[in-house]
């Protein structure tokens, strides 16, 4: 076995280990509360009243994880769009500087 497939392996198996050992050590009965539901709960504990009511309230959770993952995507795109815009005028600079067309 060569040296790059035993990097490659031993990656592998660290990888496999982080997802793996928490699974087992947790035994899987612990509750996973993201912040948004604990900083809910605590604004409604204090007496808070909202200003105003949703204009679109999300039907059920799929709906709402479908319009933050299409959040997620544009924004994705657009970071990824203005990055290559940026890379795309540095090599035409780059090239304008050493006389190419």
């Amino acid at each position: 076995m060569t040296r790059r497939r035993l990097v490659t392996a031993l990656l592998v198996l660290a990888v496999l280990a982080l997802v793996a050992l928490p699974l087992a050590l947790g035994g899987g009965d612990a509750e996973y509360a993201g912040t948004d539901a604990q900083a809910a709960a605590a604004v409604e504990e204090s007496g808070y009243t909202p200003w105003f009511e949703s204009v679109f309230p999300p039907s059920s959770s799929e709906v709402e994880s479908g319009l933050f993952a299409l959040q997620a995507a544009i924004g994705g795109g657009v970071l990824g769009y203005v990055l290559g815009r940026l890379r795309g005028r540095r090599a035409t600079e780059r090239a304008r500087e050493d006389g190419r067309p």
